[in-house]
Protein backbone atom coordinates (compact mmCIF):
# COMPACT_ATOMS: atom_id res chain seq x y z
CA UNK A 1 0.00 0.00 0.00
CA UNK A 2 3.01 2.32 0.17
CA UNK A 3 4.01 4.83 -2.49
CA UNK A 4 7.38 6.45 -3.08
CA UNK A 5 8.00 10.18 -2.87
CA UNK A 6 9.25 10.02 -6.43
CA UNK A 7 5.92 8.65 -7.68
CA UNK A 8 4.02 11.34 -5.79
CA UNK A 9 6.06 14.19 -7.26
CA UNK A 10 5.91 12.63 -10.71
CA UNK A 11 2.12 12.62 -10.50
CA UNK A 12 1.53 15.97 -8.77
CA UNK A 13 4.63 18.09 -9.32
CA UNK A 14 6.47 20.12 -6.70
CA UNK A 15 10.15 20.26 -5.79
CA UNK A 16 11.37 17.17 -3.97
CA UNK A 17 14.18 17.57 -1.47
CA UNK A 18 15.38 14.14 -0.39
CA UNK A 19 15.41 10.63 -1.78
CA UNK A 20 12.70 9.77 -4.32
CA UNK A 21 12.85 6.17 -3.08
CA UNK A 22 11.49 7.03 0.38
CA UNK A 23 8.30 5.02 0.89
CA UNK A 24 5.15 6.55 2.37
CA UNK A 25 2.63 4.27 4.05
CA UNK A 26 -0.10 6.82 4.72
CA UNK A 27 -1.00 10.51 4.94
CA UNK A 28 -1.23 11.94 8.45
CA UNK A 29 -1.64 15.17 10.46
CA UNK A 30 1.51 17.11 11.23
CA UNK A 31 1.30 16.60 14.99
CA UNK A 32 0.83 12.82 14.91
CA UNK A 33 2.64 11.74 11.73
CA UNK A 34 5.05 8.82 12.09
CA UNK A 35 8.36 8.02 10.39
CA UNK A 36 6.71 6.39 7.35
CA UNK A 37 3.99 9.02 6.90
CA UNK A 38 3.54 12.22 4.89
CA UNK A 39 2.17 15.46 6.39
CA UNK A 40 1.80 19.07 5.28
CA UNK A 41 2.36 22.49 6.80
CA UNK A 42 0.72 25.50 5.18
CA UNK A 43 0.67 28.13 7.92
CA UNK A 44 3.88 29.59 9.39
CA UNK A 45 2.26 29.70 12.84
CA UNK A 46 2.73 25.93 13.02
CA UNK A 47 6.45 26.22 12.23
CA UNK A 48 7.33 25.19 15.79
CA UNK A 49 6.08 21.69 14.95
CA UNK A 50 8.60 21.26 12.14
CA UNK A 51 11.29 20.27 14.64
CA UNK A 52 9.05 17.94 16.64
CA UNK A 53 7.10 16.09 13.96
CA UNK A 54 8.23 12.55 13.17
CA UNK A 55 6.90 12.62 9.61
CA UNK A 56 9.04 11.08 6.89
CA UNK A 57 8.35 14.04 4.63
CA UNK A 58 6.60 17.41 4.80
CA UNK A 59 4.75 19.30 2.10
CA UNK A 60 5.63 22.95 2.70
CA UNK A 61 5.62 26.42 1.10
CA UNK A 62 8.79 27.98 -0.26
CA UNK A 63 8.84 30.37 2.72
CA UNK A 64 9.56 27.39 5.00
CA UNK A 65 11.90 25.57 2.61
CA UNK A 66 15.03 26.05 4.68
CA UNK A 67 13.44 24.94 7.95
CA UNK A 68 11.78 21.83 6.54
CA UNK A 69 14.75 20.75 4.41
CA UNK A 70 17.08 20.93 7.42
CA UNK A 71 14.99 18.32 9.26
CA UNK A 72 14.71 15.93 6.28
CA UNK A 73 12.75 15.18 3.12
CA UNK A 74 10.19 17.69 1.89
CA UNK A 75 8.08 18.62 -1.11
CA UNK A 76 8.12 22.37 -1.74
CA UNK A 77 5.10 23.86 -3.50
CA UNK A 78 3.38 27.23 -3.83
CA UNK A 79 0.15 26.08 -2.15
CA UNK A 80 0.67 23.16 0.27
CA UNK A 81 -3.02 22.94 1.21
CA UNK A 82 -4.08 22.62 -2.43
CA UNK A 83 -1.25 20.14 -3.05
CA UNK A 84 -2.41 18.05 -0.09
CA UNK A 85 -6.00 18.10 -1.36
CA UNK A 86 -4.88 16.79 -4.75
CA UNK A 87 -2.66 14.28 -3.02
CA UNK A 88 -5.61 12.83 -1.10
CA UNK A 89 -7.48 12.38 -4.39
CA UNK A 90 -4.48 10.72 -6.02
CA UNK A 91 -3.92 8.53 -2.97
CA UNK A 92 -7.52 7.32 -3.00
CA UNK A 93 -7.35 6.52 -6.70
CA UNK A 94 -4.10 4.62 -6.21
CA UNK A 95 -5.55 2.51 -3.40
CA UNK A 96 -9.11 2.09 -4.61
CA UNK A 97 -10.17 -1.50 -5.18
CA UNK A 98 -11.39 -2.27 -8.67
CA UNK A 99 -15.11 -3.03 -8.58
CA UNK A 100 -16.80 -4.29 -11.70
CA UNK A 101 -19.90 -2.28 -12.55
CA UNK A 102 -23.00 -4.46 -12.21
CA UNK A 103 -26.75 -4.11 -11.89
CA UNK A 104 -27.55 -5.96 -8.67
CA UNK A 105 -30.19 -8.65 -9.21
CA UNK A 106 -32.40 -7.17 -6.46
CA UNK A 107 -32.47 -3.71 -8.08
CA UNK A 108 -35.74 -2.70 -9.74
CA UNK A 109 -34.92 -1.02 -13.05
CA UNK A 110 -37.82 0.14 -15.23
CA UNK A 111 -37.57 -1.13 -18.82
CA UNK A 112 -37.66 2.43 -20.18
CA UNK A 113 -34.68 3.60 -18.10
CA UNK A 114 -31.54 4.42 -20.10
CA UNK A 115 -28.32 3.17 -18.53
CA UNK A 116 -25.03 4.11 -20.21
CA UNK A 117 -21.87 2.02 -20.14
CA UNK A 118 -20.27 0.99 -16.83
CA UNK A 119 -23.22 2.04 -14.67
CA UNK A 120 -23.31 0.39 -11.24
CA UNK A 121 -26.65 -0.06 -9.44
CA UNK A 122 -26.67 -1.40 -5.88
CA UNK A 123 -28.95 -3.80 -4.05
CA UNK A 124 -32.65 -2.89 -3.74
CA UNK A 125 -32.23 0.37 -5.67
CA UNK A 126 -35.30 1.55 -7.59
CA UNK A 127 -34.81 3.14 -11.01
CA UNK A 128 -38.04 4.67 -12.33
CA UNK A 129 -39.46 5.07 -15.80
CA UNK A 130 -37.45 7.24 -18.16
CA UNK A 131 -34.50 7.62 -15.81
CA UNK A 132 -31.16 8.38 -17.52
CA UNK A 133 -27.87 7.32 -15.95
CA UNK A 134 -24.64 8.64 -17.48
CA UNK A 135 -21.54 6.60 -18.20
CA UNK A 136 -19.72 5.37 -15.11
CA UNK A 137 -22.34 6.66 -12.67
CA UNK A 138 -22.95 4.74 -9.46
CA UNK A 139 -26.26 4.32 -7.66
CA UNK A 140 -25.92 2.89 -4.16
CA UNK A 141 -28.07 0.37 -2.35
CA UNK A 142 -31.65 1.42 -1.53
CA UNK A 143 -31.48 4.57 -3.65
CA UNK A 144 -34.74 5.66 -5.29
CA UNK A 145 -34.75 7.58 -8.56
CA UNK A 146 -38.16 8.88 -9.60
CA UNK A 147 -39.56 8.91 -13.11
CA UNK A 148 -37.59 10.93 -15.69
CA UNK A 149 -34.80 11.78 -13.23
CA UNK A 150 -31.26 11.94 -14.61
CA UNK A 151 -27.74 11.45 -13.25
CA UNK A 152 -24.67 12.61 -15.19
CA UNK A 153 -21.54 10.69 -16.04
CA UNK A 154 -19.22 9.66 -13.19
CA UNK A 155 -21.59 10.88 -10.49
CA UNK A 156 -21.94 8.85 -7.30
CA UNK A 157 -25.13 8.42 -5.27
CA UNK A 158 -24.31 6.78 -1.96
CA UNK A 159 -26.84 4.44 -0.32
CA UNK A 160 -30.36 5.71 0.47
CA UNK A 161 -30.31 8.79 -1.75
CA UNK A 162 -33.71 9.84 -3.08
CA UNK A 163 -33.92 11.71 -6.37
CA UNK A 164 -37.46 12.89 -7.10
CA UNK A 165 -39.18 12.73 -10.45
CA UNK A 166 -37.77 15.03 -13.15
CA UNK A 167 -34.87 16.10 -10.95
CA UNK A 168 -31.39 16.12 -12.48
CA UNK A 169 -27.85 15.72 -11.21
CA UNK A 170 -24.89 16.79 -13.35
CA UNK A 171 -21.57 15.09 -14.00
CA UNK A 172 -18.98 14.11 -11.37
CA UNK A 173 -21.28 14.90 -8.47
CA UNK A 174 -21.24 13.15 -5.08
CA UNK A 175 -24.45 12.75 -3.07
CA UNK A 176 -23.92 11.24 0.37
CA UNK A 177 -26.29 8.93 2.18
CA UNK A 178 -29.73 10.23 3.04
CA UNK A 179 -29.78 13.11 0.57
CA UNK A 180 -33.28 13.96 -0.66
CA UNK A 181 -33.61 15.98 -3.84
CA UNK A 182 -37.06 16.99 -4.98
CA UNK A 183 -39.28 16.71 -1.93
CA UNK A 184 -42.18 19.14 -2.09
CA UNK A 185 -41.40 22.71 -1.14
CA UNK A 186 -43.15 24.09 1.94
CA UNK A 187 -45.97 25.86 0.14
CA UNK A 188 -49.42 26.30 1.73
CA UNK A 189 -52.09 28.98 1.38
CA UNK A 190 -54.04 29.96 4.52
CA UNK A 191 -57.82 29.65 4.23
CA UNK A 192 -60.32 29.94 7.09
CA UNK A 193 -57.86 28.72 9.70
CA UNK A 194 -56.60 25.83 7.58
CA UNK A 195 -53.69 25.38 5.17
CA UNK A 196 -54.32 24.56 1.50
CA UNK A 197 -51.44 22.81 -0.23
CA UNK A 198 -49.82 24.53 -3.21
CA UNK A 199 -48.66 21.77 -5.53
CA UNK A 200 -44.97 21.99 -6.24
CA UNK A 201 -44.66 21.68 -10.01
CA UNK A 202 -40.98 22.49 -10.52
CA UNK A 203 -37.95 20.25 -10.08
CA UNK A 204 -34.36 20.41 -8.77
CA UNK A 205 -31.40 20.93 -11.10
CA UNK A 206 -27.91 20.18 -9.82
CA UNK A 207 -24.89 21.31 -11.88
CA UNK A 208 -21.56 19.56 -12.43
CA UNK A 209 -18.95 18.82 -9.72
CA UNK A 210 -21.39 19.39 -6.86
CA UNK A 211 -21.00 17.56 -3.53
CA UNK A 212 -23.96 17.26 -1.14
CA UNK A 213 -23.52 16.01 2.43
CA UNK A 214 -25.49 13.37 4.28
CA UNK A 215 -29.17 14.01 5.05
CA UNK A 216 -29.27 17.30 3.21
CA UNK A 217 -32.63 18.15 1.61
CA UNK A 218 -33.23 20.33 -1.43
CA UNK A 219 -36.90 21.01 -2.20
CA UNK A 220 -38.34 21.15 -5.69
CA UNK A 221 -39.60 24.49 -6.96
CA UNK A 222 -43.22 25.55 -6.87
CA UNK A 223 -43.27 26.56 -10.54
CA UNK A 224 -39.68 27.10 -11.67
CA UNK A 225 -36.85 24.78 -10.63
CA UNK A 226 -34.61 24.98 -7.58
CA UNK A 227 -31.09 25.37 -9.01
CA UNK A 228 -27.68 24.47 -7.57
CA UNK A 229 -24.96 25.62 -9.97
CA UNK A 230 -21.60 24.03 -10.82
CA UNK A 231 -19.04 23.35 -8.10
CA UNK A 232 -21.28 24.04 -5.10
CA UNK A 233 -20.32 22.20 -1.89
CA UNK A 234 -23.01 21.52 0.71
CA UNK A 235 -22.29 19.97 4.10
CA UNK A 236 -24.53 17.59 6.09
CA UNK A 237 -28.03 18.43 7.33
CA UNK A 238 -28.63 21.48 5.16
CA UNK A 239 -32.13 22.55 4.13
CA UNK A 240 -32.57 24.36 0.81
CA UNK A 241 -36.10 25.64 0.24
CA UNK A 242 -38.11 25.75 -2.98
CA UNK A 243 -37.01 28.00 -5.82
CA UNK A 244 -33.68 28.83 -4.20
CA UNK A 245 -30.79 29.47 -6.56
CA UNK A 246 -27.22 28.89 -5.37
CA UNK A 247 -24.40 30.30 -7.50
CA UNK A 248 -21.34 28.43 -8.72
CA UNK A 249 -18.67 27.35 -6.22
CA UNK A 250 -20.54 28.53 -3.15
CA UNK A 251 -19.95 26.44 0.00
CA UNK A 252 -22.24 25.96 3.01
CA UNK A 253 -21.35 24.30 6.32
CA UNK A 254 -23.59 21.96 8.29
CA UNK A 255 -27.13 22.83 9.41
CA UNK A 256 -27.51 25.91 7.22
CA UNK A 257 -31.11 26.74 6.33
CA UNK A 258 -32.04 28.68 3.20
CA UNK A 259 -35.70 29.66 2.91
CA UNK A 260 -37.68 29.64 -0.30
CA UNK A 261 -36.89 31.89 -3.27
CA UNK A 262 -33.60 33.17 -1.84
CA UNK A 263 -30.84 33.81 -4.38
CA UNK A 264 -27.27 33.21 -3.28
CA UNK A 265 -24.46 34.36 -5.52
CA UNK A 266 -21.30 32.65 -6.73
CA UNK A 267 -18.26 32.13 -4.54
CA UNK A 268 -20.11 32.67 -1.28
CA UNK A 269 -19.52 30.87 2.01
CA UNK A 270 -22.14 30.37 4.73
CA UNK A 271 -21.03 29.17 8.15
CA UNK A 272 -22.62 26.33 10.08
CA UNK A 273 -26.09 26.88 11.51
CA UNK A 274 -26.64 30.16 9.66
CA UNK A 275 -30.07 30.99 8.26
CA UNK A 276 -30.95 32.94 5.12
CA UNK A 277 -34.55 34.17 5.07
CA UNK A 278 -36.76 33.79 2.02
CA UNK A 279 -36.79 36.05 -1.06
CA UNK A 280 -33.44 37.65 -0.13
CA UNK A 281 -30.45 38.11 -2.43
CA UNK A 282 -26.80 37.57 -1.53
CA UNK A 283 -24.30 39.02 -4.00
CA UNK A 284 -21.32 37.12 -5.34
CA UNK A 285 -18.54 36.86 -2.77
CA UNK A 286 -20.66 37.26 0.35
CA UNK A 287 -19.34 35.40 3.41
CA UNK A 288 -21.71 34.81 6.33
CA UNK A 289 -20.43 33.82 9.79
CA UNK A 290 -21.68 30.71 11.56
CA UNK A 291 -25.02 30.97 13.41
CA UNK A 292 -25.89 34.28 11.75
CA UNK A 293 -29.43 35.08 10.64
CA UNK A 294 -29.55 36.96 7.36
CA UNK A 295 -32.66 39.16 7.51
CA UNK A 296 -31.94 41.51 4.61
CA UNK A 297 -30.38 41.26 1.18
CA UNK A 298 -26.58 41.63 1.11
CA UNK A 299 -25.78 43.30 -2.19
CA UNK A 300 -22.05 43.92 -1.72
CA UNK A 301 -19.33 41.28 -1.31
CA UNK A 302 -17.83 41.05 2.15
CA UNK A 303 -17.92 39.27 5.49
CA UNK A 304 -21.16 39.61 7.46
CA UNK A 305 -22.03 38.55 11.01
CA UNK A 306 -25.36 38.74 12.79
CA UNK A 307 -25.44 37.12 16.20
CA UNK A 308 -25.55 37.96 19.89
CA UNK A 309 -22.26 36.83 21.50
CA UNK A 310 -22.50 33.83 23.80
CA UNK A 311 -22.11 34.63 27.47
CA UNK A 312 -22.89 33.42 30.95
CA UNK A 313 -26.69 33.07 30.99
CA UNK A 314 -27.21 35.61 33.79
CA UNK A 315 -25.14 38.20 31.93
CA UNK A 316 -26.91 37.34 28.68
CA UNK A 317 -30.32 37.96 30.27
CA UNK A 318 -29.17 41.33 31.60
CA UNK A 319 -27.78 42.34 28.20
CA UNK A 320 -30.91 41.10 26.43
CA UNK A 321 -33.04 43.18 28.81
CA UNK A 322 -30.85 46.20 28.05
CA UNK A 323 -31.32 45.68 24.32
CA UNK A 324 -35.07 45.91 24.78
CA UNK A 325 -34.56 49.40 26.23
CA UNK A 326 -32.41 50.71 23.39
CA UNK A 327 -35.23 52.47 21.55
CA UNK A 328 -36.45 54.20 24.75
CA UNK A 329 -32.87 55.21 25.61
CA UNK A 330 -32.39 56.49 22.07
CA UNK A 331 -35.46 58.72 22.37
CA UNK A 332 -34.30 60.01 25.76
CA UNK A 333 -30.86 60.77 24.31
CA UNK A 334 -32.38 62.67 21.39
CA UNK A 335 -34.53 64.67 23.79
CA UNK A 336 -31.50 65.47 25.98
CA UNK A 337 -29.46 66.57 22.94
CA UNK A 338 -32.33 68.78 21.80
CA UNK A 339 -32.62 70.33 25.28
CA UNK A 340 -28.87 71.03 25.38
CA UNK A 341 -28.98 72.67 21.94
CA UNK A 342 -31.90 74.86 23.04
CA UNK A 343 -30.09 75.87 26.22
CA UNK A 344 -26.97 76.79 24.27
CA UNK A 345 -29.00 78.85 21.83
CA UNK A 346 -30.80 80.71 24.65
CA UNK A 347 -27.48 81.57 26.30
CA UNK A 348 -25.87 82.80 23.10
CA UNK A 349 -25.47 86.59 22.92
CA UNK A 350 -26.61 88.29 19.69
Amino acid sequence: MSRSLGSIVEALGGELVGSPDTLIQRLAPLATAGPDELAFIANPRYASQIATTRAACLIAPSSLRTAVSERGACIVTDDPYLYFARLTQWWRREHASVVRAVIHPTAAVHPSAQLAADVDVGAFAVIGAGVRLGAGSRVGAHCVLGDDASVGAQSVLHPRVTLGERCSVGERCVLHSGVVLGADGFGFAPHQGAWIKIEQLGAVRIGNDVEIGANTCIDRGALDDTVIEDGVKLDNLIQIGHNVRVGAHTAMAGCVGVAGSATIGAGCTIGGGAVVLGHLTLADGVHVSAASVVTRSLLKPGHYTGMFPIDDNANWEKNAASLKQLNRLRERLKAAEHAIEQALQNNTKP
